[in-house]
């Protein structure tokens, strides 16, 4: 960390900006109070700096911020040291008794960059920051940076290093958190005291292993010769299996077809000791998906599916046997695949059983499309949309992930957020007052270069809901739930994760 780049506003016009614009250097600021420095800072810092020479970063001091606001930030000192700690930061500057409008005053930045979302929402004192700074020749740009949906750190880093740093930044952000990793084991053993329900779209998954022959003479096609296959519960089901591996007592509510792949799901579930209750829809299969793969490598995926909703008569089944099991259990997860099971009738009925009986919601939308829609999980403890399912169901791919956390949980009235970013891990956000997030962290995905990631939101989701339902907070039970998605990801197919495995990771980095 190079403490010497946080510098005063004196410093940097009397001798760090002469001596740079000698040189011809152009100089770009951007502001905010960066208590939590995740993936879309990064975006937003690493577009701010393509736009000029030297980029100046302006935090915003403990004084802009009333004293319950202070309760959930960082000194900023603090928050300056993690700002000047990133590459390609040049300078960091405090915005203690100095205001935005005179640090602009004084730089006369080339640029001035600005979130996508104060476009669309500016104040009167930040309209009259941005006719100053027009007035004397800075450019103002609004932007929140590229949106990336992969990591590309392993163009950069080996394996092992960038499984190091990662290891790292989880124990920081425990740090942060104060979650004690080696106390996480006390939520661990009251697993087994957890009841929880799952509900959703069932969905058998099959894993072709196949020999590659070389190309088609007919067409530029790939040839394989089938080696032999391989079926497993997925969807909410595999959710439930997770719940289940993890010890708690668990039972499944969801619709499936008249077909062998059901009597699949029914047998599997009776092996797991899992209390499965199967709706029979006859014009439905149960949904069934192929994977055909070479040395572990997915080539292609067939679907054979229908994704209508059930009829009235199934539908009235479903909510009835939901009003049975609901005050039977201390947590339900919703593991929504947009494949009708989720009605607007059962979720709101859902939703009113819970509250009356004081029973954990707990809400997952897995969708690739632009279908589903993770505004109608309202009311929910936990709502767990990646940030490309977010975004969608916002109509915005510009905007910063906080005003994406923010504008979600307030559409959606959640109790608690979590955004996933595939490789790049998740973002949990973390309410305690009933009107903002009082606490944010990002914890990163520890596995580098994973086998498989079919089962790592599936395993993430079942580890915080019995970690919350066995009293873990929020932050604990990310920090329980990287790990648990760690372990998924390093096996192909998506098998759960036992309560064994779990718990030895956990002592093996206490």
């Amino acid at each position: 960390m190079q403490i010497n780049k946080i510098v005063t506003l004196s410093e940097l016009r009397n001798k760090i900006l002469p001596e740079n614009l000698k040189a011809g250097d152009s100089f770009v600021l951007c502001h905010g109070h960066y208590n939590l420095i995740h993936p879309g800072h990064m975006r937003f810092i690493e577009h701010a700096k393509s736009l000029g020479d030297k980029l100046v970063v302006a935090v915003y001091g403990d004084s802009y911020f009333s004293e319950s606001e202070q309760k959930r930030m960082y000194p900023q000192f603090v928050r300056a040291q993690g700002v000047s700690a990133l590459q390609l930061v040049d300078y960091a500057l405090i915005l203690d008794s100095l205001t935005l409008q005179e640090a602009l005053g004084a730089i006369k930045p080339a640029v001035f960059v600005m979130g996508k979302e104060y476009e669309q929402e500016l104040d009167g004192e930040m309209e009259e920051t941005i006719r100053l700074a027009e007035s004397s020749g800075t450019k103002v740009v609004y932007h929140s940076g590229e949106i990336h949906y992969a990591s590309t750190e392993l163009f950069h880093s080996s394996q092992q290093e960038l499984e190091r740093n990662r290891l790292n930044q989880f124990f920081q952000s425990c740090e942060k958190q104060q979650v004690n990793i080696a106390d996480l084991s006390h939520h661990l053993r009251k697993f087994p005291n957890c009841r929880l329900l799952v509900v959703g779209d069932t969905i058998v998954d099959q894993y072709a292993a196949c020999e590659p022959l070389g190309m088609s003479a007919e067409a530029p096609v790939v040839v394989v010769r089938e080696l032999e296959t391989q079926e497993y519960v997925g969807g909410a089901g595999i959710v439930a299996a997770h719940v289940r591996a993890l010890g708690a007592e668990c039972s499944y509510l969801s619709v499936v077809g008249q077909d062998q792949p059901a009597d699949f799901v029914r047998n599997e579930m009776d092996k797991q000791q899992i209390s499965a209750y199967l709706i029979e829809d006859s014009s439905r299969p149960t949904t069934f998906k192929i994977r055909y793969m070479v040395d572990n490598q997915k080539l292609f995926r067939v679907s054979r599916l229908q994704d209508h909703s059930p009829a009235r008569k199934l539908e009235t089944q479903l909510i009835e046997r939901l009003e049975e099991l609901v005050p039977q259990v201390d947590g339900v997860l919703v593991s929504d695949f947009v494949y009708g099971v989720m009605t607007s009738r059962l979720l709101e009925r859902l939703v009113e059983l819970a509250k009356k009986h004081s029973v954990k919601l707990f809400g997952d939308l897995q969708c690739s499309s632009q279908i589903g829609n993770i505004l109608r999980f309202k009311g929910f403890d936990l709502i767990c949309p990646t940030e490309r399912e977010a975004r969608i169901a916002l109509g915005n791919n510009e905007n910063s992930l906080e005003w994406v956390a923010q504008t979600l949980r307030t559409k959606t009235n959640s109790g608690n957020l979590l955004i996933k970013m595939g490789s790049d891990g998740f973002i949990s956000y973390a309410d305690e007052n009933g009107n903002d997030f009082l606490r944010r962290q990002y914890f990163p995905a520890l596995a580098a270069n994973p086998l498989d990631v079919t089962g790592a939101g599936d395993s993430l989701l079942a580890a915080m809901s019995v970690s919350v339902c066995a009293g873990a907070s929020l932050m604990e039970a990310s920090a329980i739930g990287t790990c648990m998605a760690s372990i998924a990801v390093q096996t192909v197919g998506n098998i759960p994760v036992s309560y064994e495995k779990l718990q030895a990771l956990l002592r093996s980095i206490s």
